[in-house]
């Protein structure tokens, strides 16, 4: 068993999620959800205190089987999401389906499963939301309505669980390979020099972790600086 306080995150082979658990690993014992084992397991080989923790976050049997041992989190982290790019006029049910059950229903479904533990240290509770969370733009709308829905979850869940601290992150353009796949879809070039670094948004969410106890972080908007 391990001292260290314990944090667990989504998407952590890559992006985003990698990048917060670099940022947390000096202080934290990390779980490293994905569903990658080996990339997991080449993360966590580099971290001084890290487990894959891999599971298929919209089975909710093996959601449930996985968070059963969980008796103690301080830290729950929601970095996992999936983006879809289409006029509503060309977006199949089957994108939306897709994108709400990933970016939502599986984030309120592991934090269901994690709330008597998060409880039990009055832990917190990060969520990567996006621009798209603020802000629906043409040709964004699957996306944005699950991050818009993310937004309403983070509320509820803040003011249902007030020893919780729940904090809603809202990253613009980043450069992570899903970002690279939106500028494909967008017709882009994909410019990494002019979004925001992963380790960027990390910083954010360790700001929100480490604010004093007497202080709730519920929103952190970062824009990347113009050049």
């Amino acid at each position: 068993m391990t001292s260290r306080p314990t944090a667990l995150i989504t998407g952590a082979s890559r992006g985003i999620g990698a990048a917060v658990a670099a940022a947390l690993a000096p202080t934290h014992h990390l779980l490293l959800g994905g569903r990658d084992v080996e990339a997991l397991k080449a993360v966590a080989a580099q971290l001084p205190s890290a487990s894959p923790w891999p599971v298929e976050l919209t089975d909710p049997a093996a959601l449930a089987e996985a968070t059963a041992a969980i008796e103690r989190l301080d830290v729950l982290v929601h970095s996992a999401g999936v983006a879809t790019l289409g006029a509503l006029a060309d977006t199949s049910v089957e994108v939306w389906r897709t994108t709400l059950e990933i970016n939502v229903v599986a984030v309120a479904e592991l934090t269901r499963h994690l709330l008597p533990a998060l409880r039990a240290v009055a832990g917190q509770v990060v969520l990567i939301n996006s621009g798209a969370g603020l802000s629906a733009n043409p040709n964004w709308g699957a996306y944005a309505a699950s991050k818009f829905a993310l937004r309403a979850f983070a509320d509820v869940l803040r003011a249902e669980e007030p020893r919780l601290r729940v904090t809603s992150v809202y990253p613009g353009r980043t450069a992570t390979d899903m970002q690279r796949e939106i500028r494909e879809s967008e017709g882009s070039a994909y410019t990494p020099n002019d979004y925001l670094t992963p380790e960027t948004v990390a910083q954010a969410v360790t700001f929100a972790l480490l604010a004093p106890p007497d202080a709730h972080v519920n929103e952190i908007t970062v824009r990347p600086r113009p050049h």
